[in-house]
């Protein structure tokens, strides 16, 4: 895992979405080590303002899948950066295909350090990116909205 790029190590739920908040762009997204769940991983994307987060698990066979959208099939990969390829494209089962990488080495040069509130939920929905929300993927979250992003930000 630490050979991805995308990877940044146990960097929890806040930082995580603190940098993807920094990129700014639908799309960018990073994995990180599960705050919740030890030895599971997080995929985490930008949409909107929100970030979305996605488990990544490891199965007996050695193969990766991400938890998607309900009543998306599971596709299984032997590799991780296999999953993240396939994730690049549109209907996933994702908020929005993974389009900007935020690298941990990129990371590690502009990084700096500001105490911030959590950016959004972590929840999936397909194409949540280009329709509203609705309550079922919103139930139990609670939202803010872009200005409120800038402001965590600033």
């Amino acid at each position: 895992m630490e050979n991805l790029s995308v990877y940044h190590g146990p960097i929890g739920k806040e930082e995580g979405e603190r940098r993807l908040g920094q990129d700014g762009r639908d799309g960018c997204y990073l994995m990180r080590d599960s705050d919740s769940v030890p030895g599971v991983y997080c995929l985490c994307v930008l949409c909107s303002g929100f970030v979305y987060t996605y488990r990544l698990h490891k199965n007996d066979a050695g193969s990766w899948a991400a938890e998607t959208t309900p009543g998306v099939q599971k596709r299984y990969f032997r590799q991780i950066k296999n999953l993240i390829a396939a994730f690049q494209k549109p209907g996933q089962g994702i908020a929005v295909p993974l389009l900007f990488p935020v690298t941990a080495q990129r990371r590690a040069h502009t990084h700096t350090e500001t105490p911030g509130n959590s950016l959004s939920p972590t929840h999936s929905g397909p194409d949540a990116c280009l329709q509203q929300r609705t309550p079922r993927a919103a139930q139990g979250h609670k939202h803010r909205n872009k200005k409120e992003l800038q402001q965590a930000l600033g």
